[in-house]
């Protein structure tokens, strides 16, 4: 197993691992890092507004740190990919959550995980809160999708301020998020409501070329059955991007 003696980003913790095992693309540590966690409870809501944010991360080349756990922190790790680095209290010949293994292993192949753990440790209960540390340290910015009071994402937000990185949460209405509402309420995050300028404050975002087909066709042609019959599915990831607006049967071009 392959690991690492010194990562810049952990030389702050108290309590700093003594090295670090990895598998992937070490090169994404190069990149710009948000981390993005949350609720393994993930309302259709935060699902759908997280398709939408890591579209336009990934426009801007940022990396999306997670915990790979169930809900909210996977569906971020598979939207970014591979634009991913996931940390896990496990050793990394240990796959946890068996349910996320094949998301696992894809990240393992093509994009960046890291533990502090032996390859065949078994996580107990207290190391996810020490995964989050490294979590957090490795981000410059933490987007908490959705939590609920008592919970580890909220334990995480503690650490974020400890650590003096901003948090950045979604709009959430009453009794769907109450972590996340607390948080604004005491003015310890920001609200997360324009995606792409949050995205544009890492980098330049790379815009769709405007020779691409589809945006083209559509310049000509309004009628969304005969844009859907030439395009398929491929309609709706523009429509998420902000590039396209449907309307009843017709779509028009927004860039």
């Amino acid at each position: 197993m392959k690991f690492i003696d010194h990562l810049e980003a952990f030389d702050e913790l108290l309590n700093p691992p003594a090295r670090v095992y990895y598998k992937g693309n070490l090169k994404l540590l190069e990149s710009r890092k948000v981390a993005i966690i949350g609720s393994r409870r993930m309302s259709v809501y935060t699902k759908n507004s997280l398709v939408e944010l890591v579209s336009f991360l990934k426009k801007a080349k940022v990396c999306v740190v997670s915990g790979g756990a169930l809900g909210v922190d996977i569906h971020a790790a598979r939207l970014a990919y591979p634009h991913t680095i996931a940390i896990f209290a496990n050793g990394l010949d240990e796959i946890y959550p068996k349910a996320n293994a094949s998301d696992i292993l894809d990240i393992y192949n093509n994009a960046l995980a890291l533990s502090e753990n032996a390859p065949d440790y078994k996580a107990k209960p207290y190391d996810f809160l020490l995964r989050n540390r490294l979590i957090i340290a490795l981000s410059e910015v933490v987007v908490i999708a959705q939590a609920d009071l008592k919970s580890g994402s909220m334990q995480s937000a503690r650490l974020a301020l400890s650590m003096n990185k901003p948090i950045y949460v979604l709009p959430h209405r009453k009794n769907e998020s109450e972590g996340t509402n607390l948080l604004l309420a005491q003015n310890k995050a920001k609200l997360l409501y324009d995606y792409q300028q949050f995205a544009a404050m890492f980098g330049e975002l790379e815009c769709k070329q405007q020779q691409d087909d589809l945006l083209n066709f559509i310049k000509n042609e309004d009628d969304l059955e005969k844009v859907l019959q030439k395009f398929g599915d491929k309609v709706y990831e523009y429509e998420l991007e902000g590039l396209v607006e449907i309307s009843g049967v017709k779509i028009r071009v927004c860039i």
